[in-house]
């Protein structure tokens, strides 16, 4: 399924339910905000119902953590405890992949992010996810990179060890079994 493709009526509202019970259980992730008020937006916006699916089918577990004050979009955020299982051992970005000499890797961020029609986080939305709880506390996850550090080779992933947030630099080539990479959605 591409990202244009839309989700049947029914599975949407499989998502919704989940959506709604995980919006209910999390209440100090959208303070001020109504479910009723997301789910009205969630009705307009059949196009973004694929790739909240994608996020929820690879354990990324989406949550409203905010509103877009332009826009007035809501942000969902991937928020599982550690990085989405179903996004792990990838590669920073395709050039990155390609650039493995022995054992490639099964893919790579940037490109499943724009399949799954989702942003990579950056290094301040990360950083503002984590005030909403303990997030990749034995996992670390893929960060939206600035142009002038992936021109150099690396790429930045984040953890949460120690107490704190930490934002580190590697090789974009890398790839590690409890490395993913976590997204967000505006609807």
């Amino acid at each position: 399924m591409s990202v244009t493709e839309h989700l049947s009526a029914r599975a949407f509202e499989s998502l919704l339910q989940i959506l709604k019970k995980r919006f209910q259980q999390y209440p100090h992730r959208h303070l001020g905000i109504t479910w009723a008020d997301v789910e009205r937006r969630l009705q307009e916006r059949p196009e973004k119902w694929h790739s909240l699916q994608e996020m929820e089918r690879t354990g990324g577990e989406p949550d409203v953590v905010g509103q877009d004050a332009q826009t007035g979009e809501y942000l969902f955020f991937d928020c599982a405890a550690e990085s989405p299982g179903g996004r792990r051992s990838l590669c920073y970005d395709r050039e990155g992949q390609q650039a493995r000499k022995d054992q490639a890797a099964a893919g790579n961020a940037v490109d499943m992010a724009a399949e799954m029609g989702i942003e990579l986080l950056t290094e301040e939305d990360y950083r503002y996810l984590q005030t909403f709880g303990l997030f990749d506390t034995k996992t670390s996850s893929w960060l939206k990179t600035p142009e002038e550090i992936r021109r150099l080779g690396g790429a930045l992933f984040g953890d949460y060890r120690y107490g704190r947030v930490f934002v580190y630099h590697n090789g974009a080539q890398s790839y590690y079994a409890a490395r993913g990479f976590r997204g967000m959605v505006k609807v």
